[in-house]
């Protein structure tokens, strides 16, 4: 793998950055959403949690600007270890963040399972975005990909919202 450009760096950071934001209103607005239908202490009000979405999107920019950052110096360049790499990561990221809030705090243990395994999942394809970005010359089929899948997801998670 050749030295990549800051720029390619940046656009592959947010293609990675937008599928895991599709896949994260997939996960939150649909599959996990009965947990959050509950009054808990541990979880904000919905109002609340609603107008602090991007917060929560800005930690997911930090965590692909990570796994860029490393992917670039272990050589990473293919959709096929980018994604076992993020799977990696994830479940190591997830896995300590989920044991420690499971240690310190009334967060329901079914709660904790979803984020592990879904925050781990969204990771996967951070990594697999980046690793196909740094595996092709030119990025414009991986922008069509990504839009598709965040077209997809999105669609998908308010199917299931309604259903």
């Amino acid at each position: 793998m050749e030295k990549t450009s800051f720029w390619r760096l940046t656009g592959i950071t947010v293609l990675a950055w937008l599928c895991v934001i599709g896949f994260d209103f997939l996960l939150h607005a649909s599959i996990l959403a009965p947990l959050y239908a509950n009054p808990h202490p541990f979880l904000l009000p919905p109002e609340r949690a609603f107008v602090l979405i991007p917060v929560g999107y800005l930690s997911f920019l930090i965590l692909v600007i990570l796994a860029v950052w490393l992917m670039v110096r272990l050589k990473i360049a293919s959709w096929q270890a980018g994604f076992l790499f993020g799977l990696k990561l994830g479940a190591l990221i997830w896995g300590a963040l989920t044991i420690s809030l499971i240690s310190i705090s009334t967060a329901p243990l079914l709660l904790m399972t979803g984020w592990f395994v879904g925050q781990t999942i969204e990771t996967g394809i951070a990594g697999l975005v980046v690793g196909a970005g740094l595996g092709v010359e030119k990025l414009r089929s991986l922008t069509l990909w990504v839009i598709v899948f965040v077209i997809v997801a999105f669609v998908l998670g308010i199917v299931l919202q309604n259903i």
